[in-house]
């Protein structure tokens, strides 16, 4: 059964989608079966991968309110294993429409048990607020991965990010566990980006992967091509990082180490 992994933080900007776009190409490229589930209604991870998100005939969208099957809607990308659940500007209304529907919360749960021997991990991108959307994914998650940004108030609103987690955990998924905490957009040309790095490793110890992403024009430009980073530019620093990303990640899950 594949490990669900809910790439999270209710702040914009942190890095969120272009964390679980390039993992999920970096893990795939290591062999892995990668489902990458776009719940966000801006759909950046699902134009990152190249996919006119106005042509669609079905999404994400549809899954969680017309219950259509999941695998009805997914596509192929350019990275072999890797397939992505889209998603539309529809997903935008789906807030308030599944505000009275039954069994609102775990739709996306649902969703993925009939797909989950499909692959080894299933990543889902969630939008940048603490919703229902959100709570789906953290509902259908095994484990939460948190990207925090190396930038003044990187550790603000991050309570209220734990204590949601804690709920969830206590009262609809037992199972949810910290998957871990992804440092982005470093700039060590900067003070302030030690500084935030040193915070969060003090606030989260051993949750935080060894890994920084780094700021970088080229992970920047990425997403305007339709190309994850290993694509767009494969010899990069965003590339290396993301790839480092992958074999951490790998090695919490599965065990493999760098040699293997």
């Amino acid at each position: 059964m594949a490990v669900v992994l809910a790439v999270v933080n209710q702040k914009g900007g942190v890095g969120k989608s272009t964390t679980a776009l390039n993992l999920s190409a970096a893990l795939a490229r290591k062999g892995r079966r990668i489902l990458l589930v776009d719940l966000d209604p801006q759909g950046n991870a699902t134009s990152g991968l190249g996919i006119p998100k106005e042509g669609l005939r079905s999404s994400v969208y549809d899954v969680l309110l017309r219950r259509l099957p999941l695998r009805t809607v997914l596509l192929p990308t350019s990275v072999d294993g890797l397939e992505v659940a889209p998603s539309t500007v529809e997903l935008a209304g789906a807030e308030v429409e599944l505000a009275t529907e039954e069994d609102r919360e775990s739709r996306l749960r649902v969703a993925l048990e009939a797909l989950q021997h499909r692959y080894d991990l299933v990543v889902v991108d969630c939008p940048p607020s603490l919703g229902l959307l959100t709570l789906n994914a953290l509902v259908a998650a095994d484990l939460a991965l948190l990207p925090i940004q190396c930038e003044y108030y990187a550790l603000e609103g991050l309570s209220l990010l734990l204590r949601t987690l804690e709920l969830v955990q206590r009262s609809l998924n037992p199972q949810l566990r910290m998957g871990g905490v992804v440092l982005t957009m470093y700039d060590p040309r900067t003070n302030l980006s030690e500084q935030v790095a040193r915070e969060v490793r003090a606030f989260f110890g051993k949750e935080v992967f060894r890994t920084v992403i780094p700021r970088t024009v080229r992970l920047a430009e990425a997403p305007s091509h339709g190309q994850p980073i290993f694509l767009y530019d494969p010899h990069s620093r965003g590339a290396a990082a993301y790839e480092a990303l992958a074999e951490e990640v790998a090695e919490r899950l599965w065990g493999e180490g760098k040699d293997e």
